[in-house]
């Protein structure tokens, strides 16, 4: 696949410093009493979508409990997904981590990736991964809106993301069209209203940001939001959580919401990872999953600055996050959701990518 879109996100960089800072650490845990790193231990390559600091924080525990050093290429998913299908058998990645799970269908359609350890998908939830076993879920998030109250009145929110094509929104909200994160939330609304609706819809939303649809992330529409740029945006929960955790909790003034429950809007997203059938380090690949899915991954996950949710039952989320049993989103699974390749052709159709 061509890559569509190149994410101008604040916390993603190339890898080359981030990698030698991480065989760094991974040796002095090593030296201080983890698993004893040696000649034989092998290093993987790991094409990293997700967060750069949990992602970070994740590689340097697991180098320090089994010995085995972890390469790091960050990008965004949708450039590492077009780059491992460019390079094919070829590739030097071993595992693949990405922010949404249809990333890692569209891989798994071109049948690159290898099955997952069953131990490892017993780790998790069984609808949370593939159905046939390539890739396994890790966390949660859920998507709402963040909204200003100074703006807009928690009473006057939309109950549907659907309402947000009506005309009355039209200059109260920003988009990220772009956002890979997006493409999630376009495919429930047309699995659930049909392709026709959702074009409809989409060029309602076009016409209601009118210059907003040029936002380049989440980050911006999360912004933009808490100071009063724009009334409204759709975004998945945890980003007040982060910008919060960086400014401080005395300069937000962004709230979280959610639309009705089970509404095409109100959707979980599962972020997921996979091991490459054309991978040199199999054994080693695999351990680095069963590490992601396992209590102390899990618990690293809780504990970042990630805000997302554990999966992996019995480790409980971070308390500042509402429990996710509380959340009623969307019934779609990964698996219906599917690769994400209908919601591309749905914003190209509205103009939107």
């Amino acid at each position: 696949m061509t890559p569509t879109t190149t994410k101008t996100r604040r916390y993603r960089r190339r890898a080359g410093l981030v990698a030698v800072a991480l065989l760094l650490v991974a040796g002095v845990a090593a030296a201080c009493g983890g698993g004893p790193a040696s000649a034989s231990d092998p290093t993987i390559t790991l094409y990293n979508a997700q967060h750069e600091q949990t992602t970070n924080a994740l590689i340097a525990a697991f180098t320090k409990q089994t010995g085995i050093k972890v390469r790091v290429d960050n990008n965004s998913e949708d450039v590492l997904t077009a780059q491992i299908e460019q390079e094919g058998n070829r590739s030097p990645a071993d595992v693949v981590y990405t922010e949404n799970s249809n990333w890692l269908q569209q891989l798994d359609d071109r049948g690159l990736l290898a099955k997952v350890d069953a131990a490892t998908l017993a780790n998790v939830p069984t609808a949370d991964s593939a159905t046939n076993g390539d890739w396994v879920g890790v966390s949660a998030r859920v998507s709402g809106m963040v909204y200003n109250p100074s703006k807009v009145s928690a009473a006057q929110l939309p109950k549907s993301v659907l309402d947000l094509a009506d005309p009355r929104w039209k200059g109260k909200i920003e988009l990220a069209p772009a956002e890979t994160d997006f493409w999630p939330i376009v495919s429930s609304v047309a699995r659930a209203k049909g392709n026709a609706a959702t074009l409809a819809w989409l060029k309602g939303l076009k016409a209601n940001a009118g210059t907003g649809d040029n936002v380049p992330d989440n980050e911006t529409l999360t912004r933009d939001v808490n100071q009063g740029t724009t009334d409204l945006a759709i975004v998945n929960q945890y980003y007040v959580y982060r910008l919060q955790a960086e400014v401080g909790r005395g300069s937000i003034h962004a709230k979280t919401a959610y639309f009705a429950p089970h509404d095409p809007g109100y959707v979980e997203d599962i972020s997921g990872a996979a091991v490459l059938k054309s991978s040199t380090h199999q054994a080693a690949a695999q351990k680095f999953l069963a590490f992601l899915t396992s209590d102390a991954g899990q618990s690293i996950i809780v504990h970042s600055e990630s805000f997302e949710y554990p999966i992996h039952p019995g480790v409980a989320a971070n308390p500042e996050l509402p429990p996710l049993s509380h959340l009623q989103p969307t019934s779609f699974t990964p698996a219906e959701l599917g690769t994400g390749l209908d919601a591309k052709t749905l914003l190209q159709q509205a103009g939107l990518i």
